[in-house]
């Protein structure tokens, strides 16, 4: 277990690694989701569907964060923001809590923020989805100056 593993972040600082990781995959997704329309477009001469459009996005977000969570617990937000998604011993998060993790943010997000709210009451500050999927958030100290 790593020297950080009981350093819960404060909700400011992941409430601004959420914000800047928007930010950073705005642009990703702007193009990701034009994929679906070239290729059914291409193929069918027809315009990708909705449902087709929600489950390239469910997915290609997944893919995203369920890479960064399982390879060293980092997407590149949570970097710049010295956030690491752990499971609750410290360890690595296996393939199957990221996939929990990632399904249960969304009711956690979309349902009123019931999820980040839950922060504020949680003895450790963890967001909703993390207690449910048995993983936290720690912050990690500065990088050592050269």
């Amino acid at each position: 277990m790593s020297n950080h593993a009981n350093v819960p972040p404060a909700i400011s600082r992941r409430l601004a690694g959420m914000a800047y990781e928007t930010i950073l995959l705005a642009a990703a997704l702007l193009i990701l989701m034009l994929l679906p329309h070239v290729l059914i477009g291409a193929f069918t001469h027809r315009l990708a569907t909705p449902p087709v459009l929600q489950a390239h996005f469910f997915l290609s977000l997944l893919l995203y964060f369920g890479w960064f969570w399982t390879h060293g617990g980092q997407t590149l937000a949570m970097k710049t923001w010295r956030l690491q998604l752990n499971d609750v011993s410290g360890g690595p998060v296996r393939p199957g809590q990221a996939l929990l993790r990632y399904c249960l943010s969304y009711p956690s997000l979309l349902l009123g923020g019931i999820g980040i709210f839950w922060a504020l009451f949680d003895r450790d500050r963890q967001f909703l989805h993390d207690r449910l999927s048995g993983t936290r958030i720690t912050l990690l100290p500065p990088a050592a100056k050269k």
